[in-house]
């Protein structure tokens, strides 16, 4: 089956906000191939699909700090609203309240995205407990290697006369 979109453009546009993975509205309408504005007109129109831990708008320090840490925005754009965030639970509400091949298609995508996400920081965590089990034979494996590059240090002789000696 072809992508419609790469799942690493996808994964690129997953931030971690509030502690949360989300995607905001202008991320998600370019994927759906939307105008920012009528997913955000769909959204409104289904608020009650829509509860605090499926969307939130983002404040004005989160935006700003976006722009800087991710150059979001192009030199000269900005902002015309504060964006929206939606975790993945409400990337899926968008699927019901968007009705078009596209966004069914590209939901699916996003949802392997974040499958996949999931995965691979689970892998990381097993890979950190695994180190943590083996940690005090890591470090008496690490000190070995140091004595062995630490070049012997040699009794060095005197050379030359001392008063007094014969």
């Amino acid at each position: 089956m072809e992508q419609l979109v790469p799942i690493e453009r996808i994964e690129g546009k997953i931030l971690l906000i509030r502690g949360q993975k989300v995607m905001l509205d202008r991320d998600l309408a370019e994927l759906y191939g939307v105008p920012t504005r009528r997913l955000n007109e769909q959204v409104k129109r289904n608020i009650k699909r829509f509860p605090e831990d499926f969307m939130f708008q983002l404040t004005k320090e989160e935006t700003d700090s976006l722009r800087s840490h991710f150059a979001i925005l192009k030199r000269g754009e900005h902002f015309k609203y504060l964006p929206y965030a939606f975790t993945e639970h409400g990337i899926l509400m968008l699927s019901s309240v968007l009705n078009s091949e596209r966004a069914i298609l590209v939901n699916i995508q996003i949802m392997r995205a974040f499958t996949r996400i999931r995965r691979i920081l689970a892998s990381h965590e097993e890979l950190r407990r695994k180190i943590e089990e083996h940690d005090a034979q890591i470090q008496v494996i690490f000190e070995a290697i140091r004595q062995l590059m630490t070049p012997p240090v040699k009794e060095m002789k005197k050379i030359g006369f001392r008063k007094g000696e014969d």
